[in-house]
């Protein structure tokens, strides 16, 4: 089942976008690099690409769910020019090089990874990348794992009308990674694991959360079933009831982890 059915649109207008600081973080991974490609993994509706496009000489996006692919299409194409985009709808894990000889020289995945089967992908990366490549595992958690006063009154509210376990889709629940990032990727070909923390501050209107619900495998429409207006009417006055001066805030941090191949030692 589609951990986002019916998303897409919500996705593309209420995600929050790159951070800029991260933005420059990835570009200058390649700052040095003639002509380098950008492959992003499970890119929503391209975020990342929207973000760092002009850095790159070619683009490939990976991602499952059709109609977040179609959407990622439709945003990027006009902004790219002549830059080709591969488009991949696929599943991570499956992906493979568009043409012989390709590889990427920076690999990106955004508020992903956890979606995937990481050592997999890891060890695919490792045939579709150019020697001194680096992987970028990205984000911020989520307004369900914020903690704040309106964050866990949103969630508990969430809670009584779907249970008390985190929702993943339409049936599912989520689980949690068994292992934390930095070890996946030190036990990858991608072990030299560069940590960065990017402070994010953010205002929301009531209405905008209602729409990043809506985007969401946790909150989206479809478990509610009937439901989901009163609980969308419930939401929204306790968020109004929350909000200053008709704002909500939200404080985050931003980490990426940059992972890199051992350099070779010398006479190897």
């Amino acid at each position: 089942m589609p951990l986002f059915p019916g998303a897409a649109s919500a996705y593309r207008t209420f995600r929050p976008g790159l951070p800029e600081a991260a933005a420059t973080l990835l570009t200058d991974t390649v700052r040095t690099t003639p002509n380098p490609v950008l492959l992003d993994l499970g890119t929503g509706t391209g975020q990342v690409p929207a973000a760092v496009h002009q850095a790159f000489a070619r683009i490939d996006i990976i991602e499952p769910d059709l109609e977040m692919i179609a959407e990622a299409e439709k945003v990027l194409r006009p902004h790219l020019g002549d830059t080709p985009l591969g488009v991949h709808h696929c599943l991570a894990e499956d992906f493979t090089a568009p043409y012989p000889g390709y590889q990427a020289n920076l690999v990106t995945a955004a508020r992903a990874f956890h979606w995937m089967g990481q050592e997999k992908v890891l060890r695919l990366l490792d045939g579709v990348t150019a020697p001194d490549a680096a992987v970028a595992v990205m984000g911020e958690g989520s307004l369900w794992t914020a903690r704040s006063a309106w964050t866990n009154a949103l969630r508990e509210l969430i809670q009584t009308y779907l249970g008390p376990e985190r929702r993943a889709g339409t049936e599912g629940t989520y689980t949690r990674p068994r292992r934390r990032y930095e070890d996946v990727l030190a036990g990858s070909p991608f072990s030299c694991v560069e940590e960065r923390s990017l402070p994010v501050s953010r205002r929301w209107t009531p209405k905008q959360v209602l729409g990043y619900l809506d985007s969401t495998s946790f909150a989206a429409p479809d478990p509610f079933c009937e439901r989901h207006a009163a609980f969308q009417t419930e939401a929204l006055s306790l968020l109004s009831r929350h909000a200053v001066d008709g704002a909500l805030s939200e404080d985050a941090v931003f980490t990426v982890l940059l992972a890199r191949r051992p350099l070779p030692l010398i006479g190897d």
